[in-house]
């Protein structure tokens, strides 16, 4: 009997580990969808760029750090990779989870359309749902450093559009 008991309670704790929220995880690739629910209540420190200088050029993405072997940041949120494809972003994402083990790192499947659709999407969102500010109004924070939230050194903020 007390077998029987020992592997309900293995089998329970198991299935919490198996639904806990992703921030327990150090890696995972989300598509749009999963990107948008995920950033509604938690933005990210930071977008790291790992594409490759063409693709960086012809759609670049405001804000983000380019990524190079040895990058280092001081991730106090989610950190999201955009790569050229799913299986660049994976790795990318696996070598900062290694950096930085228990901070959420949000691989982006699909690259960069789907990043900016995500982007499109939580800006068109009301502002009481979207972490982003005002519904239409651009929002630009200078950090005190890289990945780094809390008090900003400086806030920027363009009017609503009508």
């Amino acid at each position: 009997m007390s077998f029987l008991r020992n592997r309900i309670q293995h089998l329970v704790v198991l299935g919490y580990f198996a639904a806990a929220p992703a921030a327990w995880a150090g890696l995972s690739l989300q598509g749009e969808a999963e990107l948008v629910a995920a950033l509604q209540t938690n933005p990210p420190c930071c977008v790291i760029d790992a594409r490759g200088e063409p693709q960086r050029q012809a759609l670049p993405l405001a804000d983000a750090l380019r990524y190079k072997p040895g990058l280092r940041i001081v991730p106090t949120a989610s950190v999201v990779v955009v790569a050229d494809d799913d299986a660049k972003a994976k790795a990318v994402g696996a070598t900062l989870a290694r950096q930085h083990p228990g901070k959420a790192i949000l691989a982006v499947r699909g690259g960069a359309p789907v990043w900016q659709a995500a982007l499109k999407t939580l800006e068109a969102m009301p502002a009481s749902s979207a972490a982003h500010g005002p519904k239409g109004a651009l929002s630009f924070v200078i950090p005190h450093n890289t990945c780094e939230t809390g008090k900003p050194l400086q806030v920027l903020t363009s009017k609503p559009k009508p």
